[in-house]
C-alpha cells in the first residue's frame, strides 16, 4: 500500500473542525444549560425569531437549535458532512440578511462579518466534503454522496473508480 498526500483532501479538515465547533459552542448555548448558556434557551430564541416577524418562531428555533448543535458535531466528525454543511450555510445566510445586515460589517456592532464568514465555510465545506479523518472514511471507505454526484468525480480527477459493487 503506497501513501500519496493529497493536499485537496487534507484542505478540508481545519475549516470542517473550525465550522463544526463554532457551530456546535452556538446551537449547544441555545439549550441553556451548563457553562455554554445563553440565558433564554430556546423560548428566548423563539421570541427574537418572533419579534422578526418569522413564522412559526418555536419550531424555527428549535430547526435553527438542532442544525447548529447536532450538525456542528456531525460536520466535527465529518459524518453527514455536505448536507450538514449545506443546512449551516442556509441557517448562516439567513441569520446574516434577516439580523446582521442592518448592523453593517463589523461583528463588534452585531454586524454580518462573522455570520458572512461562518456562510461561505459552511459553502466551502458542503462543496469540498468532509476530507480526510471523518467517519465517512472510516465507517465506508468513502464520502456519502448521493449516487448521481458520486459517480462524477471530482473536478481534475484522473484515476478510473471501479464500477459499484
Amino acid at each position: 500500500m503506497s501513501f500519496r498526500f493529497n493536499s485537496a483532501r487534507w484542505g478540508p479538515l481545519p475549516l470542517r473542525f473550525g465550522l463544526g465547533l463554532v457551530m456546535f459552542v452556538h446551537g449547544i448555548g441555545k439549550f441553556d444549560v451548563g457553562p455554554l448558556a445563553n440565558g433564554g434557551g430556546v423560548a428566548g430564541v423563539a421570541g427574537f425569531f418572533g419579534s422578526l416577524g418569522i413564522p412559526a418562531p418555536t419550531l424555527f428555533a428549535w430547526l435553527v437549535t438542532l442544525v447548529e448543535a447536532g450538525g456542528g458535531l456531525l460536520i466535527i466528525l465529518g459524518l453527514l458532512t455536505r448536507y450538514m454543511a449545506v443546512l449551516v450555510a442556509v441557517d448562516m445566510a439567513v441569520a446574516t440578511l434577516l439580523v446582521h445586515l442592518p448592523n453593517g460589517f463589523g461583528v463588534a456592532d452585531g454586524g454580518y462579518e462573522l455570520t458572512l464568514l461562518l456562510t461561505l465555510v459552511a459553502v466551502s465545506v458542503a462543496l469540498s466534503g468532509p476530507g480526510r479523518l471523518s467517519l465517512e472514511q472510516a465507517l465506508f471507505g468513502r464520502e456519502l454522496l448521493p449516487e448521481a454526484l458520486s459517480e462524477m468525480g471530482e473536478i481534475g480527477e484522473r484515476e478510473e473508480r471501479p464500477p459499484a459493487a
